[in-house]
């Protein structure tokens, strides 16, 4: 359960990050509130699913996740350049992330 957790506050934490970018320095209400919320739920998850799981493991798990579903986001929806090189390194973030899963804690 500690994992199925971290992987959804994972998913928050790319939504906090997309709003953060998108609230124009806290400007924008509604962007501003969807960070505020994702980055409790995101921060919150984290912490719940560290009660299980190692320290320094969850937070690997979290911030890669989070950051490769970030940066797929903003390839998606054009506002990030897409390429092969950049494609290729988030799988690599992902693997790594599978990695530490199937070495256990």
């Amino acid at each position: 359960m500690a994992w199925l957790i971290l992987v959804v506050s994972a998913v928050f934490e790319a939504v906090w990050a997309v709003a953060l970018g998108k609230s124009e320095g806290f400007t924008r209400l509604g962007p501003s509130l969807v960070f505020a919320v994702g980055a409790v739920i995101s921060m919150g998850g984290l912490a719940i699913a560290m009660r299980d799981l190692p320290t320094g493991t969850s937070y690997a798990v979290w911030v890669g996740i989070g950051a490769s579903l970030t940066v797929a986001y903003g390839m998606v929806t054009g506002s990030e350049v897409a390429s092969i090189a950049k494609i290729l390194l988030i799988l690599g973030i992902v693997g790594c992330v599978i990695g530490l899963k199937l070495v256990g804690h």
